[in-house]
């Protein structure tokens, strides 16, 4: 059960960590996460799932810097997620790859030629974002097996990005005192790996990067039609608050589109 609780706005943010252990054990720590009014984050008994996994939890200097990141954020139905190694071309490239692979519509003609170029434009946009984005306003997830042979090569599952943004017309749908929320986007599964609970382990992954950040906001884009999409996120406890104007939607291919918000459990 996690609690969010007030605390001194001046204290500096620091990471406490007690009594860690892994594997099917629990773990009592407690994080305080500074915003513009500050709060204190308290969980206990939290069940850490990923056995025989290191997941190290994040530490503070005296200048408030993060050290080092969560190694997994969520381990769950067989699948970790974790931050992208963003110094690692390779896995850059696969994160490119499957989101391309999810994205890219096929064509009739020199259809693996569209796709390289669809994927090049891909991967240009992911080293953009990770390039000229600071650590704490985007990331980009990907999720592996829990359990893989340490010599078979790594292999990415799941991609989605997380952002934070102050869109007005997202804003008009929460409280007055919400400023900024996480956005979810780009969520890609590959083909072969679809229906196997991938892509609710990633959105888990962005809850537990919510309280981390300090937001207390999720907001993501569905198509209309798309009911399978609508339906995992309603079960991720997104729910929607607004369609597209129907005259940005009456074009020939354009799809409408719903905003769907979520509110994390933490209670103030």
């Amino acid at each position: 059960m996690a609690h969010l609780l007030g605390s001194n706005p001046n204290a500096s943010p620091k990471l406490i960590c007690s009594n860690v252990t892994y594997g099917s054990t629990s773990a009592c720590y407690k994080v305080r996460v500074r915003r513009r009014s500050g709060f204190m984050l308290q969980c206990s008994s939290s069940q850490l799932s990923c056995a025989d996994q290191k997941v190290s939890l994040q530490t503070e200097n005296g200048g408030g810097k993060v050290k080092r990141p969560f190694e997994y954020l969520v381990c769950d139905h067989g699948w970790r997620v974790r931050r992208l190694i963003e110094n690692d071309p390779d896995e850059i490239s696969m994160a490119a790859h499957v989101q391309a692979q999810a994205f890219h519509v096929p064509v009739a003609l020199f259809n693996d030629l569209f796709f390289q170029f669809f994927k090049a434009e891909v991967l240009a946009g992911l080293l953009y974002k990770l390039r000229n984005s600071p650590p704490n306003r985007y990331a980009c997830l990907v999720a592996e097996a829990a359990k893989s042979d340490e010599d078979s090569p790594k292999q990415l599952v799941g991609v989605i990005d997380v952002t934070v943004l102050r869109d007005q017309n997202v804003l008009q749908h929460l409280p007055a005192e919400a400023e900024e929320y996480l956005y979810i986007s780009g969520i890609a599964v590959s083909k072969i790996f679809r229906r196997k609970k991938i892509a609710t382990a990633l959105l888990k992954a962005c809850d537990t990067l919510s309280i981390l950040w300090g937001f207390e906001f999720l907001a993501l884009r569905a198509y209309e039609e798309d009911l399978g999409a609508r339906k995992l996120y309603a079960n991720a406890g997104y729910h929607v608050v607004s369609r597209d104007p129907p005259w940005t939607s009456n074009w020939i291919g354009k799809k409408c589109r719903v905003l769907m918000i979520k509110r994390t459990s933490l209670s103030k």
